[in-house]
């Protein structure tokens, strides 16, 4: 087991990644709302397909290394959104998937923002604050509700951070979560997450180029 240095440099063994993690925390209702674009809806999804699920998941988050939900099987996969008080959206711009919006009510008065994101073509066009507004309206429409939390992190879009801080979201505490490289497993390609280069042991390479 690896020590954490707590005034220094901690070195992680080979095949590893590890991430800088931000909470963030809302404990009034935020109330801005934007417009809804032309041609872009939001729609919840009762019971989500896993391969659908996976495929965006992954549009949405290969270059950030999201890879959580990429190691659960079908049947986990299916477990978790049939969880009562999860509840999954998807951001459509004509027709197509462009965002996804996933929340977790399980603490009804802690309402956890699970995933948030876009996919690249999505991203720049303003459609970020858009479904932030939607989020948002969402978890503070339950009378229990008597805060919304989210996270993000270091391998996360460097604008991710200052998005949410301008959301109204608050840092209330910093975390280090280190995992085993998602590349050296085989979850994920090896061209994922460019500006994090893969650190393989000797002899070791990723199974999927």
């Amino acid at each position: 087991m690896t020590t954490l240095n707590m005034d220094g440099y901690t070195d992680l063994p080979a095949g590893s990644i590890a991430a800088i993690v931000t909470h963030l925390e809302m404990t009034r209702p935020n109330e801005w709302r934007l417009d809804r674009p032309d041609g872009v809806d939001l729609t919840a999804i009762a019971e989500p397909e896993p391969d659908w699920y996976r495929a965006l998941f992954l549009e949405i988050g290969e270059e950030w290394l999201w890879f959580s939900r990429l190691i659960l099987d079908d049947g986990r996969l299916s477990a978790l959104f049939r969880q009562p008080g999860r509840a999954i959206y998807v951001a459509r711009d004509n027709g197509a998937d462009a965002g996804l919006l996933e929340l977790d009510f399980v603490d009804p008065a802690n309402v956890e923002i699970a995933f948030f994101g876009l996919v690249p073509a999505a991203v720049g066009r303003s459609l970020g604050r858009w479904l932030m507004g939607e989020a948002l309206a969402i978890c503070w429409s339950r009378a229990e509700t008597q805060r919304v939390w989210l996270h993000t992190c270091t391998l996360d879009h460097p604008n991710a951070l200052p998005f949410y801080m301008k959301c109204g979201f608050t840092p209330f505490l910093r975390s280090v979560e280190v995992a085993r490289d998602p590349r050296l497993t085989g979850v994920m390609r090896e061209s994922a997450g460019r500006r994090h280069p893969v650190i393989a042991a000797i002899g070791q390479s990723a199974p999927n180029p």
